[in-house]
């Protein structure tokens, strides 16, 4: 005979506690990615105004106008909340530099390269401030560290690949040379970019686009058989 309903109910009753422990767990809840989205925001904006040593998670839970409790339900630590936040934007930044140095066409003006280049990477940095606070502050976390120097890693071979375009010819070695020097320049003017506003932070992209084709057009010039080669930008 089949059993009765009462013997069926402890094996649905922990059936249901099952199901029960299988749910998401709160922080993959929508109203926690809501409440995460909100602590990240703040603690972007207290990292880039205070910088990563100097910030505290009572001070980010003040910024997101919580409780330190309700901050310590999602977040352990200041630490924690550094790698979330810097996963996010290097995600991020890897789709950018995906669209910003996709190959492009041979006759393409030099110029014209370079300045979208730039323009896609700039733009985002101005968007999220904390991640040139988070990337080259000091004592931050280890794991930061090392996700930005293979972030690094692939930019620059991305570069590479981008330059190769131009530089059909040059040997590997240059190539590698080159690129280092673009990075290089590229990031020193972004310190200087950021460090103004308005007019004044729009002359100085143009000053970072400007430098980046002069010390491009000679080596493309030299490629083409235009070693007199000389671009006003």
């Amino acid at each position: 005979m089949p059993d009765s309903p009462e013997k069926q109910a402890p094996e649905s009753q922990g059936q249901d506690e099952q199901q029960g422990q299988e749910q998401p767990p709160r922080r993959r809840q929508a109203r926690g990615e809501r409440r995460i989205t909100q602590l990240l925001e703040a603690a972007a904006t207290v990292f880039s105004t205070t910088g990563y040593t100097a910030a505290s998670t009572n001070a980010i839970a003040r910024e997101a106008g919580v409780s330190p409790g309700t901050l310590y339900q999602f977040f352990p630590n200041k630490e924690a909340i550094a790698i979330e936040l810097g996963d996010r934007l290097m995600h991020e930044m890897r789709d950018t530099y995906g669209e910003a140095l996709a190959p492009i066409d041979p006759v393409t003006p030099l110029e014209e390269a370079v300045g979208a280049a730039v323009e896609r990477f700039i733009d985002f940095n101005c968007q999220h401030p904390v991640f040139f606070a988070l990337m080259h502050g000091p004592d931050v976390p280890g794991r930061i560290t090392e996700a930005h120097d293979a972030l690094h890693a692939t930019l620059h071979s991305r570069i590479e690949g981008l330059l190769s375009s131009f530089l059909p010819d040059a040997s590997p070695a240059d190539l590698t040379r080159t690129a280092h020097m673009c990075l290089g320049m590229y990031k020193a003017g972004l310190e200087l970019v950021l460090a103004h506003e308005g007019a004044e932070r729009e002359a100085y992209v143009q000053e970072l686009k400007n430098a980046l084709v002069r010390y491009l057009d000679p080596l493309v010039g030299e490629r083409l058989g235009r070693p007199d080669a000389t671009t006003t930008a």
